[in-house]
């Protein structure tokens, strides 16, 4: 059967929002007195939801404020973050002109992302990708996300998809989780934020340009 319900993470795999994530948390940080965190740091903070990401930032940068603390430093930084004009510029190339190819041809197309629901919603008209999706569950759209399979799940019900017609496209090692946990195969993108070499996530492909993907996807068929 063709791999046809397609499941996609967003940070890393189609945009390289680590520039625009890296000025918020600067921002933040300057406004609490702290010193500013490094690109390659940013990176290494991203995947696992906005609170982990502040949370990081925080300890990177002196000590992590207690629970109450961070719940507003994460609300401030969201509002910075929001306010950052996206543009397709920030999408990794091909990846605009593939997913256009992929629905046009039928593949039903989800996004499975652990960035806050109201900051992808916000994000995506601006990228250009406004109705490519068929669905969309953020990080705090659900009681579990990535690496819990149940995130994965969901945006398959969504689109309809079985574990013989769906497949996981991500970066990094929450991507590779739910996609074993799904018992769907995961497509790694070499290009993204792996905290782990990509050689180790497990992928049934590995590829280096995103344009590449609808002729992998008929070697999974």
């Amino acid at each position: 059967m063709s791999r046809t319900a397609l499941a996609f993470d967003l940070d890393g795999t189609l945009i390289d929002s680590a520039p625009d994530l890296c000025a918020a948390l600067n921002r933040l940080l300057t406004e609490l007195d702290r010193p500013p965190v490094t690109l390659a740091q940013v990176k290494g903070f991203i995947g696992d939801g906005v609170r982990l990401l502040v949370g990081r930032a925080l300890t990177a940068t002196g000590d992590e404020a207690p629970e109450d603390e961070t719940a507003r430093h994460v609300a401030r930084f969201l509002d910075i973050y929001e306010a950052i004009p996206a543009t397709p510029a920030q999408l990794y190339p091909g990846v605009d002109e593939t997913l256009a190819r992929l629905k046009a041809d039928g593949f039903r197309l989800g996004l499975c992302t652990n960035k806050p629901q109201q900051a992808t919603d916000i994000l995506l008209p601006q990228l250009g990708l406004g109705g490519v999706f068929d669905c969309v569950v953020g990080g705090d759209a659900l009681p579990v996300r990535k690496p819990d399979a149940g995130h994965l799940q969901a945006v398959l019900d969504r689109l309809g998809g079985i574990r013989a017609d769906s497949a996981m496209i991500g970066d990094n090692e929450n991507d590779a989780a739910v996609a074993a946990g799904c018992g769907v195969p995961f497509i790694a993108m070499a290009y993204g934020y792996p905290r782990v070499p990509v050689a180790e996530l497990g992928a049934a492909l590995v590829l280096e340009r995103f344009a590449d993907l609808p002729d992998a996807l008929k070697t999974l068929a």
